[in-house]
């Protein structure tokens, strides 16, 4: 069976699933999203003894459909078999207010439902450990079965026939099931009353999240949905957010350019909290903020590595897992992330934009204060060091290193921002200090960056590239729209970068030759430009476009084939989710023009 992308994802901010449009979890990691893949089939299709999935076929099933719970985060699916016989199947992580807390297990809930007729169905739960090397060893009891791992000990309860489920029996479905999936502990009331409450007290709680989001007039089911999907990439615990659930899906088919995306780069840290800010979802924002002050906080000389584990682990130590096929079979599958030793640049400015937020942000129950100024100084002060200096920007180049333009661009950021922290804390002195610096590292980019010749920026200085982080500019408050000098740059870009619809984030080689596939992010950049430069009609019809690349559950990954539209690379793609919600937002109409 040839994994796609057409999945839908359920979670609770602990842990998050995703699920396949024949009611199939094929991927999970346990006890939490950078864990050991409990479910593991999307890298590890086929084969005669083919673990690392849950599955409830319906026996001579010809037709699926799929949906979420409106404004939730719960899947239904329905399949059809050949007689007309149908069942719903119901997956959800449970999430809701407990005890005045959130309460999140590290549990997967699935309701299977006749529909009409008298199916036969065959339940497959077939867990695995250390990536897929192994299956855990498993003993049952009256109304559980165990699956016993190295480091854990997961429990199904079901009020299913145990043997059945046991030894993958086909059986008639004669009433509703449900099955639990996950600590081991007794359940405290019957199965089907425990996942009965779960599921309700999940959906009002998602009903009533939504509730409090600040929508655009347009589009606010793909915001919604984009929502949702950016809050289940939120590791509540800590507050990091995650650049995406998987591990290893490739950017194009056998490229090599695969991944592991389960951990939180701070290069995505203005975005993200300039899409939660747009959302109104303070909460979600704050424990973010509160994961990046922890993090800032841990630097004594103000010096950021690129990227961090959920919990700011800062060893990511990158290895290949020969025991898992690949998307595919497109292998390799790797865990972790070497670029944690890469020195980027763009950081210093990214952290710095973000944690902006809290000097300036009413709502937030802890303001930015003298003392967090402070600890961002120290990155400032970095970023004055740096903003010259080579580094392997904001695309992670592992054999190329370059003064990257965007670098540069966000370290003067960084030194801006900090000037208007000043400012409002009046002090005024220190707010001199740093507009001095930017306006220092602005002049060197305006004089090293541009290319006369071609009339426009380029990607590095000395260069004759484009690079899609350009864009930003306008963005950033670099240049104003309306500037001869970022109406060229944009031109360039359109020139060398556009596809059809689409925009690639560079058109020279990198560590693995030419890029294959357009990046989503960028494209949503370009979107954004053309609207700050007034042609909203054209911006409006490539959203509408990149809308419709989203899969049936309205979902984006990293990349998407320009020829194919088929999507590529980890998914869900935070990344890609936050561009959506900010470019839909800036290009709708608004509330009162409607009526």
């Amino acid at each position: 069976m040839q994994s796609n992308l057409e999945l839908a994802v359920i979670g609770n901010c602990a842990i998050n699933a995703l699920i396949d449009s024949r009611a199939r979890i094929v991927w999970s990691c346990f006890p939490r999203f950078d864990g050991d893949p409990v479910f593991c089939a999307l890298l590890n299709n086929g084969g005669e003894d083919e673990k690392g999935f849950h599955e409830i076929e319906l026996l001579g099933c010809k037709s699926t459909t799929q949906e979420y719970r409106r404004n939730s985060a719960i899947v239904i699916t329905t399949l059809m078999d050949d007689n007309g016989n149908a069942i719903e199947v119901t997956d959800f992580a449970p999430r809701f207010k407990n005890f005045g807390r959130v309460f999140r297990p590290t549990m997967l809930v699935r309701h299977i439902r006749v529909i009409t007729g008298t199916p036969r169905i065959c339940i497959r739960l077939r867990p695995s450990c250390e990536h897929g090397s192994r299956k855990p060893d498993r003993t049952r009891g009256s109304n559980h079965i165990r699956y016993v791992m190295p480091d854990d000990t997961l429990r199904l309860t079901t009020d299913a026939p145990i043997s059945y489920v046991f030894d993958e029996t086909p059986f008639i479905l004669e009433k509703n099931i449900t099955l639990i999936l996950g600590p081991d502990e007794s359940l405290t009331d019957t199965v089907r009353h425990v996942g009965r409450e779960f599921y309700e007290r999940t959906n009002e709680y998602w009903l009533e999240w939504c509730r409090y989001l600040s929508l655009p007039f347009e589009w606010q089911d793909a915001v919604i949905r984009a929502a949702i999907t950016l809050k289940l990439s939120n590791f509540e615990e800590s507050g990091a957010i995650i650049a995406a659930a998987t591990t290893s899906i490739p950017e194009a088919a056998d490229s090599e350019r695969n991944w592991d995306y389960r951990f939180c780069w701070l290069r995505d840290s203005y975005f993200v909290v300039h899409a939660l800010n747009r959302l109104g979802v303070t909460r979600t924002m704050e424990g973010y903020l509160t994961y990046i002050s922890n993090i800032v906080a841990a630097t004594e000389d103000g010096y950021l590595q690129p990227v961090f584990g959920i919990t700011q682990e800062t060893e990511l130590d990158e290895r290949q897992i020969d025991t898992l096929k690949g998307y595919n079979n497109m292998g390799p599958v790797r865990v972790g992330n070497g670029a944690y030793t890469q020195v980027q640049n763009d950081g210093y400015g990214s952290v710095i934009l973000a944690c902006a937020q809290t000097f300036f942000d009413q709502r937030l129950s802890k303001p930015g204060d003298a003392t967090l100024l402070k600890r961002l100084e120290r990155l400032g002060e970095q970023a004055v060091k740096r903003w010259d200096a080579p580094d392997a920007g904001l695309w992670e180049l592992r054999t190329r290193q370059e003064v990257h333009t965007f670098s540069s661009m966000m370290c003067w950021a960084a030194c801006d921002r900090l000037a208007r922290i000043c400012e409002r804390l009046k002090q005024t002195d220190r707010a001199a200090y740093w507009r001095n610096h930017a306006d220092l590292i602005r002049a060197g980019i305006l004089e090293r960056a541009w290319n006369a010749e071609l009339n426009s920026f380029t990607d590095a200085f000395g260069g004759e590239h484009p690079d899609a982080s350009l864009l930003l500019m306008c963005e950033l408050g670099f240049l104003p729209s309306d500037d001869p000098r970022f109406l060229g740059t944009l031109a360039f870009v359109e020139l060398k970068l556009r596809r059809g619809p689409y925009l690639y984030r560079y058109n020279r080689p990198d560590d693995f030759g030419m890029p294959e596939t357009s990046f989503n992010i960028c494209t949503f950049w370009y979107i954004d430009a053309l609207a700050a430069v007034g042609r909203v009609e054209e911006a409006r019809d490539l959203f509408e476009n990149m809308l419709a690349c989203r899969n049936p559950m309205g979902l984006l990954s990293e990349d998407v084939d320009p020829d194919t539209r088929r999507l590529w690379g980890n998914f869900p793609q935070t990344y890609s989710m936050v561009g959506l919600i900010n470019s839909a937002t800036r290009l709708s109409r608004s509330w009162e023009s409607a009526f």
